[in-house]
């Protein structure tokens, strides 16, 4: 696994429909098998394209102290147990560290609603020491797209855009996630305030 800073952490300005900080929800017409009912977490998007997280999709059998004694860093007796995040199809074996603001380092990329990521391996020895950041995720792996494909998939009404938040982030019923982002949709139908599914026009949104 390698944390080295291997994206461009800045680049242009965000264009007025930035989707920073937003989940993207896949929706159920979603053609991509890879995406399947996942909940993405964009941290960047700009004229260079688009770099998210998935936040609903862990790593089989790869607890993050496995990982950690995989680098060689050392964690204290009694540290529970936490999952890797499979972040997304693109570099499935370089690590970013999804996790709350409080944390910076000079790599960091602060995003919008609290939240940042970080591409080295001093993120993973400060929370493995106690100093790192109050919560986080490894992800192995990041959905990313090139200028303008993100712009596409959603007029293909690939994905579905509902505000983001760290509460969503970093919860840990992941069966639970892709259900409640779509319920954030609301007035949709659904029994109880829940998004109704056969609601759902699949029909291409380009003219």
């Amino acid at each position: 696994m390698d944390l080295r800073d291997h994206i461009t952490m800045s680049g242009p300005s965000s264009p007025a429909a930035s989707l920073v900080g937003r989940f993207l929800v896949a929706a159920p017409s979603m053609p991509d098998e890879r995406f399947r009912q996942s909940v993405v977490f964009v941290c960047k998007h700009d004229g260079d394209g688009a770099l998210g997280i998935i936040v609903n999709s862990k790593v089989d059998d790869l607890p993050l102290s496995q990982v950690y004694k995989q680098l060689g860093i050392e964690l204290p007796t009694g540290t529970p147990e936490t999952p890797v995040l499979f972040g997304g199809p693109v570099q499935p074996t370089r690590g970013l560290v999804l996790h709350s603001a409080d944390y910076k380092r000079e790599e960091t990329l602060v995003i919008e609603g609290g939240m940042a990521l970080t591409p080295s391996l001093e993120v993973l020895k400060d929370m493995a020491g106690g100093s790192g950041p109050q919560k986080a995720w490894l992800a192995l792996g990041h959905s990313g797209w090139g200028p303008g494909q993100l712009d596409l998939e959603m007029q293909d009404n690939a994905w579905l855009v509902v505000d983001g938040d760290a509460e969503l982030v970093f919860d840990t019923d992941f069966s639970a996630k892709w259900q409640r982002a779509l319920d954030r949709l609301g007035g949709k139908g659904g029994p109880n305030g829940r998004f109704d599914l056969a609601s759902f026009s699949p029909q291409t949104g380009r003219a």
